[in-house]
């Protein structure tokens, strides 16, 4: 409000008590027509009250008007002044981002060193058009960090050509103002909230949240069994020792819960720390055991369950954790978080356990979930292999000869696969509907009451090679030897993974030992466990342990023939040829890794024959890993391999693939051979640089 406004309406607040005289005076007048006497007595005091008023508004008004005119000057000063020295950074902008007006704190925090008309983003560089709110409803919200101070800043937008009309009279003047000095369009005020105390609070109590681990050591019995009592305490204690030290580095609550497992808490700050050091821990505890060669090192996993509202949750995170690090071969750290699985370490080559006993406990449970079911369905991965399918004739043997009908989902048949499944066509010894597609196999589950689920050589639910069958039925098995990954199947009524496993096929033939006198393997089921022990062995070139031989000889003495195994599975002249132009087109990358492209676009399974090129790459002398890359189906499918020197697993997890320590694979989509090719020198590249290869 103007000077001017502000004495017309003073003027009029004076005069009230005149126009008030007014109705004194007609009502004096009809006191008249009333009483005269009275009328006389009362026209003397409207007389007196009216000299009084006429008087107060012409000598008083100038000085009532001086008076408040004063203050209000003063009012608008002293807000000024406060506007200007509040201790909140303001400032007001045009639609380019230079500033109008800022206030002390503003230009002592942001702006010491600029000039008096300056862009805001050469102040705060955050701040650009993008962040302008875009109509005056909208308020634009950032947060930014100068000089380790965090800020909370909050920008409003007003539109000048509609504040001239608008009913607001703060804005109407503001709008009127920044006309007179040639602003038109928009104004944007700023205003900044300085939050350090608030995200240092925020982010003390982050990393004051403790995290909840389990560490337990792998191979506690196996590294000690041939040790005397001496040296076994004595290995005992070292090994407590280095784990507790680790721990103490880091104010971790360490409590020893049995022999071989113990539960840990960390502040989650240090989880960073470790996650830095990459959790040096997994190879100080295998120095323990440099006294002998016939020792076996001993490792450990740990499992930490981390960013979950309670502590039973990351409690549950650390469980799932440990059981995960534990099926991918121990040897290293497994990080759950709500939204992530992190994993550290898996560099050493599974241990296989000496002992049968999970494999008889494992087959007991089996029996019984056969024993409850009405009939079987049994499936393998996409494109399944002899270890599949080998291994689910295997649990079709258990179930047949338990007396529960069994079906093989089988949805595409490889030309590697091929001769072993014309063995069953025309079999009397077999039903005609032993092997069915995924959409018959459906038709056999039905409403999938009463009927079980058995997965083999796979644990992700979405290689499978029906996915949708899982939703379907009343339970779940699962037999894989793969390293596990973050994708698992929920609830399964009984889990059987081990990789350091040869093969599915090793793992059902120590299964069917102990599932009864009742179940005995034929000739053909033999030659199936056999060939995929055999496939998956690489002719046992390829991880082979004590137990995949004794396996074998159980194989052998059911009636599986080596002769007419090799027979079966002899290459085609052509699939030879390919293989021959891939070892000739062969390249090296870093002088240790062999690339080769699959050119098998002919035939039906051209993945399998690259898994083939990979294996022959790696008797080259100085080949630490092998890497073809097949095209097929408009994906690149890559088959990685190699003995002990590179863990290929890991190369192919930051791909989006997995597999084994030496046997694993990835698809990519949307790119071509080469690009596919770049990506693995990339990872390969940056496992060098990060110290994880040589």
């Amino acid at each position: 409000m103007n000077t001017e406004k502000m004495r017309k309406a003073l003027t009029n607040y004076l005069r009230w008590p005149l126009i008030l005289g007014l109705l004194l005076i007609i009502m004096n007048i009809h006191m008249y027509t009333l009483d005269t006497q009275i009328a006389m007595i009362i026209t003397i005091y409207v007389g007196v009250y009216l000299i009084f008023a006429l008087l107060l508004f012409m000598i008083k008004r100038r000085a009532v008007l001086k008076d408040l005119v004063s203050y209000a000057m003063r009012f608008h000063l002293a807000t000024k002044q406060i506007a200007t020295d509040f201790e909140l950074p303001m400032c007001i902008m045009d639609s380019n981002l230079i500033s109008i007006w800022d206030n002390n704190a503003f230009r002592k925090t942001f702006a010491s060193d600029l000039g008096k008309r300056f862009n805001v983003s050469e102040a705060i560089p955050e701040i650009d058009e993008r962040s302008m709110p875009k109509n005056e409803d909208e308020i634009g919200e950032m947060h930014f960090e100068v000089n380790t101070a965090f800020y909370h800043a909050i920008l409003k937008r007003l539109d000048l050509d509609q504040a001239l009309n608008s009913d607001k009279k703060v804005e109407k003047e503001l709008a009127r103002r920044a006309s007179h000095i040639g602003i038109s369009g928009q104004l944007f005020v700023l205003y900044i909230y300085n939050e350090t105390d608030l995200v240092r609070v925020i982010q003390e109590n982050y990393d004051q949240r403790l995290d909840v681990g389990l560490l337990y050591i792998d191979n506690y019995e196996e590294s000690l069994d041939t040790v005397d009592d001496v040296r076994r305490a004595l290995l005992v204690a070292l090994a407590d020792r280095k784990i507790n030290k680790y721990m103490l580095g880091y104010d971790a609550i360490i409590r020893k819960l049995e022999k071989d497992k113990y539960i840990f808490m960390i502040q989650h700050k240090y989880l960073a720390q470790m996650q830095a050091d990459k959790f040096s821990i997994l190879e100080d505890i295998k120095t323990i055991n440099a006294g002998s060669a016939e020792e076996t090192g001993i490792t450990i996993s740990m499992g930490i369950g981390s960013q979950a509202d309670t502590y039973r949750k990351r409690q549950e995170y650390a469980r799932s954790a440990i059981d995960l690090a534990l099926g991918r071969g121990g040897d290293q750290v497994v990080i759950k978080t709500r939204d992530n699985t992190l994993y550290y370490g898996g560099k050493s080559i599974e241990q296989e356990k000496n002992t049968r006993v999970k494999a008889r406990v494992k087959a007991h449970a089996l029996r019984d979930s056969i024993e409850v079911a009405d009939r079987l369905i049994i499936m393998g991965h996409k494109m399944p292999d002899v270890d599949a399918i080998g291994s689910a004739l295997g649990i079709y043997r258990i179930a047949t000869d338990l007396g529960k009908p069994a079906r093989i989902v089988v949805n595409s048949v490889t030309s590697a696969l091929e001769p072993l499944l014309e063995l069953f066509k025309g079999n009397k010894d077999y039903p005609d509907d032993l092997f069915l597609t995924a959409s018959q196999a459906s038709d056999y589950v039905g409403n999938g009451i009463g009927v079980l689920l058995v997965v083999v050589d796979v644990n992700k639910p979405s290689f499978t090679d029906a996915p949708e069958l899982i939703d379907k039925v009343s339970s779940l098995v699962v037999i894989d030897h793969h390293r596990q990954t973050g994708e698992a199947f929920v609830n399964p009524t009984l889990s059987y993974v081990e990789p350091f496993a040869s093969s599915a096929c090793e793992m059902v033939a120590e299964i069917i030992q102990y599932s009864g006198d009742e179940v005995h393997l034929r000739t053909l089921e033999a030659d199936a466990l056999y060939s995929g022990i055999m496939v998956d062995t690489n002719n046992f070139m390829n991880k082979p342990g004590v137990r995949t031989f004794e396996a074998v000889a159980f194989l052998r003495r059911c009636g599986a023939e080596m002769i007419r195994i090799r027979k079966m599975f002899r290459t085609d002249i052509e699939e030879y040829k390919v293989q021959a132009e891939a070892v000739q087109n062969m390249s090296l990358f870093m002088d240790s890794y062999a690339f080769a492209t699959c050119h098998a676009d002919a035939f039906p399974d051209p993945t399998i024959i690259g898994s083939k090129i990979a294996n022959t790459f790696l008797d080259i002398q100085g080949v630490k890993a092998s890497f073809v890359f097949t095209e097929y189906n408009e994906k690149i499918f890559i088959s990685a391999r190699s003995i002990d020197e590179l863990n290929v697993q890991l190369v192919m997890e930051k791909l989006g693939g997995g597999g084994h320590i030496n046997m694993a694979g990835a698809q990519l989509a949307d790119c071509s051979i080469e690009e596919a090719k770049e990506r693995v020198k990339a990872v390969l590249t940056e496992m060098r640089k990060e110290g994880e290869i040589i």
